[in-house]
C-alpha cells in the first residue's frame, strides 16, 4: 500500500500540461482576424488566378488594378476626383449631423412637435431616395449644391431615427433627478439626453456613412462631371475595368476608415458606450 500511496502521490503531485498546450497551440488558429484576413487572401489569390483567363472588357485582376491605382495615383487623377466626392460628402454628413440630433432630441421631448413630424418623415424615410435624384438636380443643378442635398437626405435619416430612439429610452429616474435639482431643459439635454443617446446617435452616424457614400455616388452617376462616381461612369464606358476597380474600391476604404474613426472617436468620448463591448 506505501508503494501504491507514493504512486499516487507522484501522480497528484505532476504537473498535467496536456490540457494548457494545445490551447496555446490552437489559439492562433481560433483568431479571428487569422480567418478573416486568411480569407481575403484566398479570395485575392483564386481571383488573381483567374482573372486573367476573362476577357478583360468584362473583368480585371488584382494586380492589374494595383498598376492602374498606381496610374492614376501619379497622374493626379484619383487625388482630384477623391478631394471632390470627400468635400461632398463631409458637408453632405456634416448637415445631416447639424440638423438630425437637435430635430430628433426635439421630437421626443415636445410631444406636439413629434406629433406634427412623424408622418412626413416616415413618409420620406419610405420614398425611394434614388428616385428623388432626378428631380433635385434639375432643381439645383449639377453642380456641389444638388450632390450635398442628395447626400444630406441620404444620411439624415439614421441619424434622426436613433437618436430619437436614444432620448426616448433615456431612464426616466435619471430624468427625475436632473430635475429635483431644478436643471434647465437646456442642461437636462447637455447632461442626460445626449450622453445617454450618445451610443444612438453614434450607431445612427455610422449607417448614415454608409448611406452617404451611396447617395454621393448615386448623385454623382447623374451629374457624371466630377467625383469618384463619374470615375466610375468614364471608365465603365471605356470598358477600362481595371480602371474602373480603383475608385470602387476606394470607396469601400473610405466606408472602413469612416466607420473605424467614428468607433475610435466614441471610445474617446464615451468610454460608457456599446463601442467598447
Amino acid at each position: 500500500m506505501s508503494a501504491n500511496g507514493v504512486q499516487t502521490g507522484a501522480l497528484v503531485g505532476k504537473p498535467i500540461p496536456t490540457a494548457a498546450v494545445p490551447g496555446k497551440k490552437h489559439a492562433l488558429l481560433e483568431s479571428k482576424a487569422l480567418f478573416r484576413y486568411g480569407f481575403l487572401a484566398l479570395i485575392l489569390i483564386a481571383w488573381q488566378i483567374v482573372g486573367p483567363h476573362i476577357n478583360p472588357i468584362f473583368f480585371t485582376y488584382p494586380t492589374k488594378i494595383a498598376v492602374a491605382f498606381y496610374e492614376l495615383t501619379v497622374s493626379g487623377d484619383l487625388l482630384l476626383y477623391l478631394s471632390q466626392s470627400l468635400e461632398v460628402m463631409l458637408y453632405g454628413l456634416l448637415a445631416a449631423v447639424v440638423v438630425g440630433i437637435p430635430l430628433a432630441v426635439l421630437m421626443a421631448r415636445v410631444r406636439w412637435l413629434d406629433w406634427a413630424l412623424d408622418f412626413p418623415i416616415n413618409a420620406l424615410y419610405a420614398t425611394p431616395l434614388v428616385a428623388l435624384v432626378p428631380l433635385l438636380v434639375l432643381w439645383f443643378g449639377i453642380y456641389l449644391k444638388a450632390k450635398i442635398i442628395v447626400v444630406f437626405l441620404f444620411a439624415v435619416f439614421p441619424i434622426l431615427i436613433n437618436t430619437y430612439q436614444g432620448v426616448r429610452e433615456c431612464d426616466k429616474n435619471m430624468l427625475e433627478v436632473a430635475h429635483s435639482f431644478r436643471s434647465s431643459e437646456w442642461l437636462v439635454w447637455q447632461d442626460v439626453l445626449l450622453p445617454f443617446a450618445l451610443p444612438y446617435i453614434a450607431a445612427g452616424i455610422r449607417l448614415a456613412i454608409g448611406r452617404g457614400l451611396v447617395g454621393m455616388v448615386i448623385a454623382e452617376f447623374y451629374t457624371t462631371i466630377s467625383g469618384l462616381g463619374f470615375m466610375i461612369t468614364r471608365y465603365a464606358n471605356n470598358f477600362e475595368m481595371d480602371k474602373t476597380f480603383v475608385p470602387v474600391i476606394v470607396l469601400m476604404a473610405l466606408g472602413v476608415s469612416f466607420t473605424s474613426g467614428l468607433k475610435w472617436l466614441e471610445r474617446r468620448i464615451a468610454p460608457w458606450s456599446r463601442a467598447n463591448l
